[in-house]
């Protein structure tokens, strides 16, 4: 079985989470800056071969789309042109980066390291990704 690679999408930074070769589990992988975000990709799939991307597709609390959904919509369609082989699927990202924050404080995590944004956005693709293994399962 090949991996799922997530993508918490993000103007500035992008944060990433996979799972194992057998699907199961859900892992924080990085963030980076998201001009690199294509390359990084580009060689994370020579390394390991990739089933699917699941994308946080962020929309505001009632449903509606926000201009963040419209450029997550745009990413998505660069993303598809450029690896045309690997599906996307789409999951609600609605409140992931207040349930990051809430690990964060739940594992103890000092209040220096909370106020890293990368790490928020790698914990947020990390629940994206478990999010969308257990609607799988």
């Amino acid at each position: 079985m090949a991996r799922i690679l997530a993508i918490d999408y993000g103007k500035k930074r992008t944060g990433l989470a996979e799972t194992d070769d057998l699907q199961i589990i859900a892992s924080g992988l990085t963030t980076v800056e998201t001009g690199t975000l294509f390359d990084y990709i580009a060689k994370y799939i020579v390394e390991y071969e990739v089933e699917k991307f699941v994308l946080g597709y962020p929309t505001r609390l009632n449903g509606e789309k926000s201009d963040t959904t419209l450029m997550v919509e745009s990413f998505a369609k660069k993303l598809l042109k450029k690896f045309p082989n690997i599906p996307i699927q789409m999951v609600d990202e609605r409140l992931t980066s207040q349930m990051a924050f809430q690990t964060m404080l739940d594992a103890g995590i000092s209040k220096k390291k909370r106020r890293n944004k990368g790490l928020i956005d790698k914990i947020s693709a990390t629940i994206i990704l478990q999010s969308y293994l257990e609607q799988k399962n």
